[in-house]
């Protein structure tokens, strides 16, 4: 009997320490966000960089600390919605895809210097992601409204019911594909 007890502490014991890494994990990242976003301060003022990972030619920037600019300033957003994304429990997290796709978007259309007008026609690449997202979320939304005029129950007991829980990171992943 004890030995049953002293592995249900254990087995609880190690997810309390996985899920307190992934925590501190996750925590640290945000918590260096800011700076993340100063990195482009260490960048030189001119058009080609030499590093020991390679050579970086800033082309149309005409900077490399300009263009790492612009790469963080679209870079940082696009990691801090992806994990509010994948720790995010309410039933509308769907709708981060759009800014997802968004920054995805700025951030290849930047990288590729040869194109002048960076945030150009982004639109209509978010358009087949927003004609999924918004319909299906203003659906859940009209399905909760109407049992909420139907039952006795509050708006968090809804949330509750409507919230999808998969296990993890693959779990959410597997619900896409």
């Amino acid at each position: 009997m004890k030995k049953r007890r002293e592995n249900s502490l254990s087995g609880d014991s190690n997810k309390l320490s996985r899920s307190a890494i992934k925590g501190t994990i996750i925590a640290t990242i945000i918590a260096s966000t800011p700076l993340l976003f100063l990195v482009h301060e260490s960048v030189p003022d001119e058009e080609v960089w030499n590093t020991f990972f390679g050579t970086y030619e800033s082309g149309l920037w005409e900077s490399a600390q300009y263009a790492m600019w612009v790469y963080t300033g679209k870079l940082i957003p696009l990691i801090l919605i992806i994990i509010w994304f994948f720790t995010c429990r309410h039933w509308w997290y769907h709708v981060l895809l759009v800014p997802i796709v968004m920054y995805s978007f700025q951030i290849i259309t930047s990288i590729n210097a040869e194109l002048k007008n960076t945030d150009e026609n982004q639109l209509l690449f978010l358009l087949p992601v927003m004609v999924l997202v918004v319909p299906s979320i203003y659906l859940i939304r009209a399905k909760m409204f109407n049992k909420i005029n139907t039952a006795d129950k509050t708006l968090e007991e809804l949330e509750e019911e409507f919230m999808i829980k998969p296990k993890g990171v693959w779990g959410k992943l597997k619900q896409y594909f």
